[in-house]
């Protein structure tokens, strides 16, 4: 073990991580984490190619490998197609971010119905399970593969206003992170999530009124919103055979001491 280069295994490395082209959030701060350590990245977007391709060449300025591929994983078929499209760029596939997802809009669970409560299912869960799914065989042939899914806080403790969708998804993938991990082991991949409180991203800004911000930073002990760069380490960490071989199926907190294990 070479401690002071704990990253170097990523090196040539293909990974994918989806909802990576918001310049200010979580996937492009962990798409920029992993092709600072050698990683050849698909930045994944949903909508904006633009500033998809803001993050792409940010990482290609600092000495990076990148390349942007768009799907709507709101859609059927979406999750197959992109895996596909990344394994076909780069010859395969080691390590899956699933990053991509969010409440879409702040609503009543009795008024959440029809096409909005489609899309956040399926963007937040199906989309998940669809891209695990399609990544299988690529994964089992890479040594040292691993997914990292994304979960929330709002899963241990109901959400915010309006969330509830959202929450019941992100339990979801909780869920499914644990019956993968333990279905797909004997394949030597590894699965676990990262389940992040309350970052400052676009998302936030666009959805979240300051009043409701404001009474959820109340009960986080570091007293602070998190910016995105603060989670992209745990994703590493998570991906990492050299730091966590065994270590899966493990939802990772990182809220700032909001909701302890």
């Amino acid at each position: 073990m070479t401690w002071n280069q704990p990253f170097v295994e990523f090196a040539g490395k293909a990974v994918l991580v989806t909802g990576a082209g918001a310049s200010a959030g979580i996937g492009a701060a962990t798409a920029a984490a992993f092709a600072a350590c050698g990683a050849r990245v698909a930045v994944h977007y949903g909508a904006g190619e633009a500033r998809a391709r803001e993050v792409r060449d940010n990482i290609l300025a600092a000495g990076g490998e990148a390349e942007t591929i768009g799907a709507d994983l709101t859609q059927e078929g979406a999750g197959e197609q992109l895996v596909s499209d990344t394994a076909a760029l780069f010859g395969g596939l080691d390590i899956l971010i699933n990053n991509a997802g969010g409440p879409l809009k702040r609503r009543p669970f009795a008024e959440h119905a029809g096409e909005d409560y489609r899309q956040v299912t399926a963007l937040n869960l199906d989309a998940v399970a669809a891209t695990c799914r399609a990544a299988f065989p690529y994964l089992k042939e890479s040594p040292g593969a691993a997914i990292v899914n994304t979960s929330s806080v709002a899963a241990r403790f109901g959400g915010g206003p309006g969330a509830v969708v959202y929450t019941m998804t992100k339990a979801a993938v909780t869920s499914l992170t644990r019956g993968l991990a333990r279905e797909w082991a004997a394949h030597g991949i590894r699965v676990n999530c990262v389940a992040p409180g309350y970052f400052d991203t676009e998302l936030h800004r666009r959805i979240t009124p300051p009043e409701i911000r404001d009474a959820l930073m109340a009960n986080v002990p570091l007293g602070r919103m998190a910016q995105p760069d603060e989670c992209a380490g745990a994703y590493l960490f998570l991906a990492s055979n050299a730091l966590a071989s065994y270590v899966t199926g493990h939802s990772l907190e990182v809220n700032g001491g909001w909701m302890m294990p």
